[in-house]
């Protein structure tokens, strides 16, 4: 038994070689719907969306783990601007390091240089990058005089203390990078085709969990991670859903998520359950209900959206703002082309000058608009007063 357990077939089986009728039409339904998500808006517009997008996947993985950030305080924290009582103030350090590392994923993968997401440097350097700024507090990781100093990036080792996740016993520190080695070998995308690729997002999200190669923080890992598979599997929409507030809602209850990954934990049970040491049947059940909790999520984020009728949206925000009916004009310009030179301002307009120049401060100052640079072309932003106008149900009332 103890060759079994500190052997890298332990997780096995890793993936599905033969998916029933009801994966596959969950996967052609979810490329489908995210094709559309990701397709409807000017990618510059998309991106300025994609960033509230953030601060939700970032709200949701925080109440995963506990741990009930505000996006309130979330916002501010991106802002520099953090709470005077430390343990706030530690949440928003925390919130503002997820979403610094997500833009970095997002960033690689637009600019075509994101690694595999399942090699293990790539899995290590998430780690890393995400207890980067964090208080030497949260780097001590047990109780008391048991108390010990995690790295950033360093998967457990033979000196690493043993570890439990409620009934599940890990592979001890010693035998994680030979599991991580054959996880990369097992997850890496070059060798699956697109549906392989999708059904294996669900597969290497649990057993990454189920290795457990980090004293701490495992689960944050997995859902970027996750997260950086949906967009290299094509089905990302430009980052405009979110994996995480699907884990954190589930189908039927919230914990949805804690008891699909305990089953998907079963051993092997009996010889028509697969030819691995995990379940086979368990393993089909939880791709399963994850591909349904994505589908989920890209049905409701295309349904909030409501890209079409988002045109008419921006016009009652310029009602609401009280600001001349010419911002409209400028606002629907952006949206369609992405962003707008300043200089187009009077054209777009129709106005003067001087009084298309205000109109765009005014727009700029309220926060809908704004530009990398002083004077660069304006695109549309989304901070959170803008949000709760546009898309009332991004977030939950807190």
């Amino acid at each position: 038994m103890t060759a079994v357990i500190e052997s890298p077939s332990r997780i096995e089986p890793c993936l599905l070689d033969d998916v029933n009728a009801e994966i596959l039409d969950l996967v052609a339904k979810l490329s489908a719907a995210t094709s559309m998500l990701g397709t409807r808006l000017h990618p510059r517009s998309a991106a300025g969306l994609a960033e509230s997008v953030r601060i939700m996947n970032c709200y949701y993985s925080n109440l995963i783990e506990g741990h009930n950030t505000t996006p309130r305080e979330i916002e501010r924290a991106l802002a520099d601007k953090f709470d005077a009582a430390p343990e706030r103030r530690d949440l928003q350090v925390e919130a503002r390091a997820h979403i610094r590392v997500q833009r970095e994923i997002d960033r690689l993968h637009a600019a075509g240089a994101l690694p595999d997401p399942a090699a293990a440097s790539f899995i290590a350097w998430l780690h890393r990058a995400f207890y980067e700024d964090a208080p030497g507090a949260m780097l001590l990781i047990g109780q008391g005089d048991r108390q010990v100093h995690m790295t950033p990036g360093a998967f457990r080792s033979a000196e690493s203390p043993d570890v439990e996740v409620g009934r599940h016993l890990p592979p001890s520190g010693s035998v994680i990078d030979a599991f991580m080695s054959h996880f990369e070998h097992r997850y890496r995308f070059a060798g699956l085709g697109m549906g392989q690729r999708i059904t294996a997002i669900a597969a290497a999200h649990h057993r990454l969990n189920y290795i457990h190669p980090f004293l701490d923080g495992n689960g944050r890992v997995s859902r970027l991670m996750s997260h950086a598979m949906t967009l290299e599997a094509g089905i990302g929409a430009h980052g405009l859903w979110s994996v995480s507030r699907g884990l954190a809602r589930g189908l039927e209850s919230r914990s949805d998520y804690k008891r699909m990954m305990d089953l998907a934990d079963f051993p092997r049970q009996g010889d028509l359950d697969g030819r691995g040491n995990l379940s086979r049947r368990a393993l089909v059940d939880f791709t399963t209900w994850f591909l349904k909790v994505c589908l989920d999520q890209v049905t409701f984020m295309g349904e909030l959206f409501a890209l079409d009728t988002l045109v008419d949206r921006l016009k009652l925000y310029v009602r609401s703002r009280e600001m001349k009916p010419e911002g409209f004009a400028l606002l629907e310009q952006v949206l369609q082309r992405g962003e707008l030179p300043r200089g187009e301002a009077t054209r777009v307009t129709g106005l003067r000058e001087r009084s298309a120049r205000d109109l765009l401060g005014a727009l700029v100052d309220d926060g809908i608009l704004g530009s990398d640079t002083p004077k660069g072309p304006v695109s549309l932003r989304f901070p959170l007063d803008t949000v709760e106008v546009l898309f009332p149900s991004l977030f939950p009332k807190t």
